[in-house]
This record gives structure tokens, C-alpha cells and sequence, in this order.
């Protein structure tokens, strides 16, 4: 008997020992996940604006049934859930009116922030709207944000998560690439303009991974998934601008189940 058959008989004969005495296995990591409490704080990325469905006490902030928050819960049933996710929040707006729900039981946390503080719709406007040479400079204003006042609100919003929460995981989730260039689309933006709005993606994602590590938190993000489904691709997971005019830029349905869901997933 080879050295391989014979380590596999061992270990065969290990876990049928295992399973006779009834004593369990270690714990995955989304098992230990979902035995406490979790709370999904964030923006508009978080609560699912632009997936649709959305929960009927949730208002203005459509917080949404198909949002990757959502659809974890129902998927690991966790000892509590608290979907607190809200339209149009800023990092001062997350600590301020999210975290009331954190404390020392919640075990794990999702979070989407930083976005709506360098300007998102704003830029996103001006792009639309104005002339390619506003809308590059706006695309480099709210870069300039990214690196100089973006990073000490996010700290204090790290720092105000970990003390109301020791013990949880903390998952950064990012921001997708919104166009592939040199794809299907023939009108609209340039592909300066569009080439300009993805570098602002990538920077404000090496801003958010480096800003949670620093915080001691899992970052994850989610280009690699949204790669194929861009906005030019032909299988977009994101709205262009569409009506209602507040789903524009965000992430459809399959967006949510096909590209945050799997990123958080994998960081859990």
C-alpha cells in the first residue's frame, strides 16, 4: 500500500471515529459568522438601490431584498440580522445614525462608505451633463478628496465600528468598475470620460483596502466580479442613466446576487 492510500485510510478511519463519538468538526468560518449577530451598515451599495424589491419599512434609504445583505441572511441565518444600509450615506452619517445597532454580541459586519463623501452623484452628473473637460476635472477633484480627506473619515468611522463592535469581523466591501472600454456602447460618455471614472474607481478602492487594513478589517472587493458585466459590455450588471433617475450608477439585481454576494461571501 502506497504512503498516500495508506494516509488516506488513517484519516478515513479518523473522522469515522469522529462522527461515532458525535464530537463535531470545527466550525467554517461562515458558520462561526452566522452564530452571532450581523449588521449591514453602508450606502446606497449596501441597501440595494437599484436591485429593486424593496422592504416597506425601509423609506428613502430603500434598503432592498435583493441586496447582497439580504440574501446572506436568508442564505446562513444568522442570531440576528440588522439591515441598517441607507441611500445617500456619508461615512459622518454611517456613525452618526447606523452603528446604535452594533454591541460586544455582533459577530459579523458589512459595510459599503466613502463614495457619497468624494462626491458620487455630483460627478456622476457632470460627466452626463457637461463637457468631457468638466467632467475629467470633476473625476480629478473628487480624487484629490480621495486622498486627503477621504482617508481620516474613514478612520473614524473604523475606529467608531470596532469600539462598539470587539469581536466582530468587519467586511470593506469596494466599488465596481463602471464601463469596459473600448466596449459596445456608442453614445454617451467618452472613453476619456470613461476611462477617467474607472481610474476613480481603482484609486477610491486602493483608498477603502488600505484604510481597513490599517483598521485591522477585511476588505473585499468586487471588480473582478462586476469584469465582463461593466457598463459597455453587453451583460451590464449596472443601470446607465435610467428612471427612475436614483437607480442610475447602481447596481442591478444580478449585480447584488452575481457580484457583491460572492465578494462577501469569500471574505467571510
Amino acid at each position: 500500500m502506497s504512503v498516500r492510500r495508506i494516509r488516506a485510510s488513517v484519516i478515513t478511519l479518523a473522522l469515522a471515529a469522529v462522527a461515532a463519538l458525535g464530537v463535531a468538526g470545527p466550525a467554517s468560518a461562515t458558520d462561526s459568522a452566522a452564530a452571532g449577530g450581523y449588521v449591514a451598515l453602508g450606502d446606497s451599495y449596501s441597501s440595494g438601490v437599484g436591485a429593486g424589491n424593496y422592504l416597506s419599512d425601509s423609506g428613502d434609504c430603500r434598503r432592498s431584498a435583493n441586496a447582497y445583505p439580504y440574501l446572506w441572511q436568508a442564505a446562513n441565518s444568522p442570531a440576528s440580522f440588522d439591515f441598517v444600509a441607507c441611500s445617500g450615506a456619508t461615512t459622518s452619517s454611517v456613525a452618526s445614525s447606523q452603528l446604535g445597532v452594533l454591541n460586544r454580541s455582533t459577530s459579523l459586519v458589512s459595510v459599503t462608505a466613502g463614495g457619497n463623501d468624494v462626491g458620487f452623484a455630483a460627478v456622476m452628473q457632470d460627466c452626463v451633463l457637461s463637457s468631457e473637460a468638466t467632467c475629467v476635472n470633476s473625476v480629478n477633484n473628487a480624487i484629490a478628496q480621495m486622498n486627503n480627506s477621504l482617508p481620516g473619515r474613514l478612520d473614524a468611522l473604523y475606529d467608531g465600528i470596532r469600539a462598539r463592535a470587539p469581536q466582530a469581523q468587519v467586511v470593506v466591501l469596494g466599488y465596481p468598475r463602471f464601463y469596459r472600454l473600448s466596449g459596445s456602447c456608442f453614445a454617451g460618455l467618452t472613453e476619456k470620460e470613461r476611462a477617467a471614472i474607472n481610474n476613480a474607481s481603482d484609486v477610491l478602492n486602493d483608498v477603502l483596502a488600505k484604510r481597513s487594513a490599517d483598521a485591522g478589517f477585511t476588505f473585499s472587493g468586487v471588480v473582478d466580479e462586476f469584469t465582463g458585466h461593466e457598463l459597455c459590455s453587453g451583460d451590464a450588471w449596472l443601470h446607465s442613466v435610467t428612471v427612475p433617475i436614483h437607480n442610475s450608477y447602481h447596481p442591478k439585481a444580478a449585480g447584488q446576487s452575481g457580484g457583491y454576494l460572492p465578494a462577501f461571501r469569500s471574505a467571510v
